[in-house]
């Protein structure tokens, strides 16, 4: 049977399911007496032990299982959860997601996994010693309890010359089809017995509601080494223990007291734990039919056939504004209303295509809590994450660039930001520091916020170690506003650390970040207070391929200035222009603007002369202003950004074209790039 048509199916789901896993030890190390969570990781582990099994990866399927050994224990109450135990747990789970990764890129998903594998074992051994019985037991402790008349058919059996047995089965973790190895013991017992009760009880057994081991009760002539042998023989069978019972100590009026006698507290336990299966057995029920329902309204579509999508609806676009050029010059009522319909249904298909290409925010955010949890350990410090926002959603191709710089964001933020916890109590804090992921959406853009209670900016420290560097002079220092000493840390080269370490970024400082988030068209600004903590805000565009712009013309040649850039349009006379610091300016609001004559940037040759009133586009870069002065304004229109390609790629203040109603290309040009 080919598998590869399987493949990718079998990478997201596994994936899923990894993510699942961390997700959820992360929860277990808090609250490490909740069965339920150990139980939905168990459920995740053995799916994607069935499928890397089913697929042909031995060593993702064999760790897997290993790994699922130490959860059976825990769920067993036979293995204490410890951060040291969930330290080895983690590192299987990287070892995982390693293999997964190969096997996407095209790999094997094989690894050196046996140092990981010998600590699983270690830890399965020291707290649950397993040794399997290949002789029978002569003790009668009893795993069953017996009914009136089961205890008089096994009494009967025994007058007849049967002896009754007790036989665990535990079948291998990697056995797929548990109803059916079952059955096979069952039959295997059938031939040389009879069997009187099982737990849990047959019909549990055939639905395969129970983990990996039974115990049934057996009457037989045959000897307990026989039975042993017999059941041996079924296939995936992985432990087999024979306990022979003594039914004469089984007296109808003692059944109970022949049980082993638990305390009130054990007995609740045991309440608690029946109650707790029943539990599990309905969610397990409830969570089929609801990936049923939800499995029939989705599909798994490949990202390119979006791309590829994307890339004609865009063609579409230009189309659709050389339509409505052509309809206004002609002027024909017909044709008018035609295109204004078709105008309205490309805009709705423009926003289901936008919308089929949004991906939630926690896609990244989910790596976090584990790496948090890392970092916390590596630097001896308490940190709690919180997550908010997790579902706001961002286009994919803003999502596949935003993770690294959140990284380092949320890396500065342990390092730098949280003080130790002896520190933290000395200042009266709690010792567990808090670090909250904030997204949301807000117009046309998606913020992401980092924020910490640590120990805030130093403005002196970041001042001297500005001026040490020679990014700042002394008497520019002075005049400097907190927020714009904030805005120094993003400096190339610039860091404050004592001492360079790998966890914020050796030493590289924060400019990459600032430079990754500028380049998807958005910003990051910093607000910071001394010994209280400090807020990174990072403000994206919704997508990037479609934006809206405003078209302007210098002297023949057309620009496009993104929408999301400008403050406001206005018209100045010659006369109000200022000079300061050998730059012209104007008084805006109350405050002085730089201008910036786009025909002098970009060299646009002189076809017209100039009039005694400018056209200025105020725009606006964090907190810094400028005014692009420009022959006369278009007006706004949605237009497909399109890259200049690999040989333009270091084009100053332009960040790509676009093709006009009319054919034109028209230049976007890059504020960001401008104001800086």
């Amino acid at each position: 049977m080919d598998m590869s048509q399987y493949l990718e199916i079998f990478i997201d789901e596994s994936k899923e399911h990894l993510q699942t896993i961390n997700e959820q030890l992360l929860e277990l190390e808090k609250s490490p007496d909740d069965l339920s969570i150990v139980n939905e990781i168990f459920r995740s582990a053995h799916t994607l032990k069935g499928m890397s099994a089913t697929m042909g990866f031995e060593d993702l399927a064999n760790l897997t299982h290993q790994m699922e050994n130490v959860l059976d224990g825990i769920r067993n109450h036979k293995i204490v959860v410890t951060p040291e135990l969930m330290d080895v747990v983690f590192r299987a789970v990287d070892d995982l997601e390693a293999m997964v990764n190969s096997i996407a890129s095209g790999g094997d998903g094989k690894r050196d996994v046996r140092e990981v594998v010998q600590q699983l074992k270690q830890i399965e051994q020291g707290d649950v010693p397993t040794t399997k019985t290949e002789q029978p037991s002569t003790t009668s402790t009893l795993t069953q309890t017996y009914g009136e008349f089961e205890y008089n058919v096994l009494q009967h059996s025994k007058e007849q010359g049967f002896h009754t047995y007790e036989i665990l089965v535990k079948l291998r973790a990697d056995c797929l089809l548990k109803a059916a190895r079952v059955f096979m013991v069952f039959d295997a017992l059938n031939q040389v017995g009879e069997v009187i009760k099982a737990n849990p009880p047959v019909e549990l057994l055939e639905e395969e509601k129970f983990d990996q081991e039974f115990v049934v009760t057996v009457v037989s002539k045959q000897s307990a080494e026989q039975l042993h042998a017999q059941i041996s023989k079924v296939s995936e069978v992985e432990e087999v223990i024979v306990t022979a019972i003594d039914v004469d100590k089984l007296r109808p009026s003692e059944l109970a007291s022949s049980q082993p006698v638990l305390s009130k507290t054990e007995a609740a336990v045991t309440a608690e734990k029946e109650e707790q299966k029943e539990e599990n057995v309905e969610a397990q029920k409830e969570e089929k039919e609801h990936h049923k329902a939800v499995a029939n309204k989705t599909i798994r579509v490949n990202i390119e056939r979006l791309d590829i999508l994307m890339n004609l609806f865009e063609e579409l676009v230009i189309d659709r504004g050389r339509l409505e050029q052509i309809s206004r010059e002609l002027n024909h009522p017909e044709l008018h209303e035609t295109v204004e319909r078709m105008s309205r249904i490309s805009s709705d298909l423009q926003n289901i295509i936008l919308n089929m290409r949004m991906v939630p925010v926690e896609t990244v955010f989910n790596r976090f809590p584990r790496m948090v949890r890392q970092l916390a350990r590596d630097l001896g410090k308490k940190i709690n994450l919180e997550i908010i926002g997790a579902e706001t959603e961002l286009d994919r191709t803003v999502i596949d660039e935003i993770g690294d710089p959140l990284v380092h964001l949320l890396r500065n933020a342990i390092d730098h930001g949280i003080e130790m916890p002896e520190v933290r109590r000395a200042k009266g804090k709690p010792e567990e520091g808090t670090v909250k992921l904030k997204a949301y959406h807000s117009g046309n853009h998606v913020f992401i916020e980092i924020e910490d209670d640590g120990a805030g900016i130093n403005r002196e420290k970041v001042l001297q170690k500005a001026i040490n560097k020679g990014i700042i002079s002394k008497q520019n220092a002075a005049n400097l506003t907190d927020k714009q000493v904030y805005e120094l840390i993003f400096a190339s080269g610039f860091s404050t650390a004592d001492k360079i370490s790998d966890i914020s970024g050796r030493g590289v400082g924060l400019d990459v970040v600032k430079s990754t988030i500028e380049s998807l068209g958005g910003s990051v600004t910093i607000d910071s207070q001394e010994g209280v903590g400090s807020i990174f805000s990072i403000q994206l565009p919704l997508t990037l391929s479609i934006i809206s712009v405003m078209l302007v013309e210098i002297q023949q040649e057309k620009y496009a200035i993104p929408l999301s850039s400008i403050i406001e349009t206005a018209i100045i006379k010659k006369e109000d222009i200022l000079h300061a610091h050998h730059q012209k300016v104007i008084d805006f609001r109350g405050k002085v603007v730089p201008l910036l004559f786009l025909k002098e940037v970009f060299d646009v040759p002189v076809v017209k002369e100039e009039d005694d009133f400018f056209s200025v586009v105020i725009v606006r870069k964090g907190e810094k202003m400028a005014g692009l002065v420009v022959d006369s304004f278009i007006g706004q229109q949605e237009v497909v950004l399109k890259s200049l390609g690999n040989y333009l790629t270091s084009v100053f203040a332009i960040s790509g074209a676009t093709i006009l109603g009319d054919g034109q290309v028209a230049l976007i040009i890059d504020c960001n790039a401008l104001i800086k």
